[in-house]
């Protein structure tokens, strides 16, 4: 499997190349001088010096979460690090070549309910205003997961997280938000012919859920 911090540096280094050949600009003016670090991040460093990629530490930190070695507290610190590395757009479009979706998305199911939480969370997360995430977390099947948690499940704060994922999985997403319908009881499903660009109608949705999910059982 390719290391995108190597696939950058490569790309860089070509780019740099090319313009080292064909920038006229320094000969006309001495003073005009070319950044060579224009483009650097530090994904394509972590690949020059051998040290952990984005793509490891997202590695790690699953590891860690499936570990039956690990403590809940240290699950919960990896969830943390995952959800805080997914917050970049290409980390989060990442984790499909990594085959952190399923892993991710049966953490719904843990008898845990603070992993259930971080599990929900960083689904939401990792859909946020990004189509190809939402692609797929509806092909992997978590909508109806995140559905019965919103409505069903014991803890307040699980229910919470999980009508986050959902908010943010359906806004924008037409197949989404009928997967989610669909999943939904009927006193939180909403006309059958909400918009999922309609943020009014989405929200009104969204909101009635939300209400429901703070209740203390």
């Amino acid at each position: 499997m390719a290391d995108p911090g190597l696939n950058q540096l490569l790309k860089w280094g070509v780019e740099n190349s090319e313009a080292s050949r064909t920038d006229g600009t320094s000969e006309n003016d001495p003073k005009a001088v070319r950044d060579p670090s224009r483009g650097f991040n530090q994904e394509m460093l972590a690949a020059l010096l051998g040290g952990p990629t984005d793509a490891d530490r997202m590695r790690e930190a699953m590891t860690a979460i499936l570990s039956p070695d690990v403590t809940v507290d240290d699950k919960v610190t990896a969830f943390d690090n995952f959800e805080q590395l997914i917050e970049n757009l290409d980390n989060a479009n990442n984790m499909e070549s990594l085959g952190l979706w399923m892993p991710l998305v049966q953490q719904l199911d843990n008898e845990q309910p603070e992993l259930r939480k971080m599990a929900a969370w960083c689904l939401g997360t990792a859909v946020q205003n990004n189509v190809k995430s939402q692609e797929r977390l509806l092909i992997v099947g978590g909508i109806p997961k995140l559905t019965k948690m919103a409505t069903n499940d014991t803890n307040p704060a699980v229910r919470k997280k999980a009508v986050f994922a959902l908010s943010s999985e359906v806004r924008n997403y037409q197949p989404g938000l009928n997967e989610a319908q669909k999943a939904l009881p009927d006193e939180f499903r909403g006309r059958d012919d909400i918009d999922a660009g309609d943020m009014e109608a989405v929200d009104e949705m969204m909101a009635k859920l939300r209400q429901s999910a703070t209740k203390t059982t």
